[in-house]
């Protein structure tokens, strides 16, 4: 299923919280990308905060979703077991809103 933009405000939304709950840093996100031909970008601002930019057009669902993973990751600077900890409490949180099924998860891997 291809990602809209009501789709993408939901998936922020739950991962946002999630991130919180895991005393994490929310970046913000939005679409599409400034830099042409990329998929995800983030932007680093002076004062810490992040904009995460996604491409939603013709992608399917699960690649935008692990996009917004890897930029609240990478906003955090979480590396290895951290940041494969986050990655499943961030899966999770979608699982449980309905955002994404296991399959969905499986395919974005």
């Amino acid at each position: 299923m291809e990602a809209t933009s009501l789709r993408f405000a939901a998936a922020a939304r739950v991962l946002g919280d999630a991130a919180r709950a895991a005393g994490m840093t929310v970046p913000s996100f939005r679409s599409p990308p400034r830099v042409v031909g990329r998929s995800r970008t983030i932007r680093r601002r002076a004062d810490g905060s992040a904009t995460v930019a996604i491409v939603l057009r013709d992608r399917p669902w699960p690649g935008v979703l692990a996009d917004m993973i890897e930029g609240i990751v990478t906003g955090n600077a979480q590396r290895g077991a951290e940041a494969d900890r986050l990655r499943d409490t961030l899966w999770s949180a979608l699982m449980a809103a309905g955002e994404v099924t296991p399959t969905d998860q499986a395919r974005a891997a």
